[in-house]
């Protein structure tokens, strides 16, 4: 949306400011636990307000209710990863890059005091690997359950 005023003496342009355009809230899939859509919200948020450590923390708290609405088992996020890893939910690369996830959330969660700032690109790449590990978890399997039950359903007619 573009603002202007006429110039006072000459027809001319005065002065304009341009606007952004008012950008929809993101939503999380309505199927996801309700837990995982909370906190996968603020992580979000955070990334868009550029707040990288709260989305650092909050990155590493969708990953932690994820795993243990997934029946993860464990004394901490580490132990949580390699039961689901063990038990063959994780495959092997998902159980690597879910690790430098949680080391992510560790920096920021329990910072040092000279510890640098994080990386922005570190931030975008930890978010973009936890949707697709969502993505893998919730809805992979809800499409192919709605793509047998349509099968079954065309076999019937």
């Amino acid at each position: 949306m573009v603002l202007w005023s006429a110039s006072e003496y000459g027809g001319g342009l005065h002065n304009y400011q341009v606007l952004p355009w008012v950008v929809g809230k993101i939503e999380a899939p309505k199927y996801w636990p309700e837990e995982v859509q909370r906190f996968w919200l603020q992580a979000h948020e955070s990334v868009k307000n550029e707040s990288w450590d709260a989305a650092a923390v909050m990155i590493g708290s969708v990953l932690q209710v994820a795993l243990r609405l997934n029946k993860a088992v464990g004394s901490d996020l580490k132990s949580e990863i390699n039961d689901l890893a063990t038990k063959g939910i994780l495959p092997p690369i998902m159980r690597e890059w879910s690790d430098e996830l949680r080391l992510l959330r560790n920096d920021s969660a329990h910072p040092k005091a000279e510890q640098a700032a994080k990386n922005p690109q570190d931030i975008k790449d930890a978010i973009e690997f936890l949707d697709y590990l969502l993505k893998y978890l919730y809805d992979l399997p809800k499409q192919i359950t709605e793509y047998r039950t349509r099968k079954d359903n065309e076999k019937k007619k």
